[in-house]
């Protein structure tokens, strides 16, 4: 279980890490500047500068993955795992977390300002490519000064982003570790990406991509794709046990209306996700992920094999989201390369959002290799 004291209060800080005498090249072709990069840290470098861990997060996180900043009632989205004692021990541990390029937590995005306009890029910001997240964070890492991490972790989306990374710059870590994701979406996943983008594009504040410029905003299709994603973020049995059939004021009202528990449940997500993300992030970013398929390239596995890299991979029984099936069909791939890798899949009933919560067999899977990694050193 988790200590009772975390990292305390922590601050969000700011990079520019690209000018436009130095622009980020994007996968695509494209160039991009200025470009700034939130990200926090947490624990202490080593003189050897050789325990530092990255934290690559899921497609609606932030740099913001533990501690509390100042006046804030919620810690960070990982604080369960990261701190004094806990399975990422920052007694021992140097974390970074950074809000991915395209984000809109402190990192460029498409909603931030064009240079060239004086307006939000909106439309105008260039696709993204999984390998550009790498990029981007690859120069954090040299801006901090660290030429080799212990290991890069991520759920989710961030796994993705860590496979990628370790694929194709398996040189910057020891350690990969990747915890309920893909190397390949369904065609199920790219349906209910299809969905959440069609809600957004379709509102009519969504103003063609222009709605920070417009003063108009696309907040109804953004919560219904909140609404949509979060459903597929739970089991089914996870949805029975906390809200059954139960009705949301006592009794049913025999309405449209929010009468059951889960109907209200579902409301809140959609209308508090407004406050913190934005709707054109949530396009680009989930179309980084339909697109990403790294063992489809020709030699995808030569780099990692030949580096001595070793992966993590953890997935969870109940996440059908990305069930266990993704996760071995990467362990197959890194096996046929003869490629390091330990697996576990995990008994629990939280569905995807499982990567979130503090499990115990889950927690101590993450301990057991994290320590194994430091006692190498």
């Amino acid at each position: 279980m988790t200590s009772t004291d975390g990292v305390g209060l922590v601050e969000t800080r700011t990079a520019r890490l690209f000018d436009s005498e130095e622009p980020l090249r994007l996968a695509h072709g494209a160039t991009l500047a200025p470009v700034e990069v939130a990200y926090e840290t947490y624990g202490t470098l080593s003189p050897g500068r050789d325990n530092a861990v990255f934290i690559c997060h899921a497609l609606t996180g932030d740099a913001h993955a533990a501690g509390f900043h100042a006046g804030a009632a919620r810690p960070g989205w990982w604080d369960n795992l990261i701190g004094p004692g806990r399975p990422l021990d920052t007694d021992r541990l140097y974390v970074v977390c950074a809000n991915l390029l395209g984000g809109c937590q402190g990192t460029t995005g498409p909603s931030s300002v064009d240079p060239k306009t004086g307006r939000a890029y909106g439309l105008a910001f260039p696709l993204l490519d999984m390998s550009d997240f790498v990029t981007v964070h690859r120069a954090l890492l040299a801006h901090l000064g660290i030429e080799k991490l212990l290991a890069a972790f991520g759920g989710s989306l961030g796994g993705m982003q860590v496979l990628e990374w370790a694929l194709t710059h398996p040189e910057d870590m020891r350690h990969a570790v990747v915890i309920a994701a893909s190397s390949r979406l369904s065609a199920q996943n790219i349906a209910f990406n299809a969905v959440a983008r069609e809600a957004i594009t379709r509102d009519p504040g969504f103003s063609a991509g222009q709605y920070v410029a417009e003063g108009t905003l696309p907040d109804r299709g953004l919560s219904i794709a909140r609404m949509m994603a979060h459903i597929t973020y739970l089991s089914e049995e996870a949805m029975a046990d906390k809200f059954g059939r139960t009705p949301q004021l006592g009794e049913f009202e025999h309405g449209f209306g929010a009468d059951f528990a889960v109907e209200s449940y579902l409301r809140h997500q959609g209308e508090s996700f407004l406050e913190r993300f934005d709707a054109l992030s949530y396009l680009y970013l989930t179309r980084v992920m339909d697109y990403f398929d790294p063992f489809s390239r020709a030699h995808a596995t030569d780099a990692a094999a030949a580096s001595g890299v070793r992966f993590l991979l953890t997935s969870f029984t109940s996440d059908w989201r990305f069930s266990s099936l993704h996760s071995r069909r990467i362990v197959r791939h890194l096996e046929h390369a003869r490629i390091p890798v330990t697996y576990r899949d995990i008994e629990t009933a939280g569905g995807h959002d499982s990567f979130l919560l503090e499990i115990e067999p889950y927690h101590e899977t993450i301990r057991a290799y994290v320590d194994r990694a430091l006692e190498e050193l």
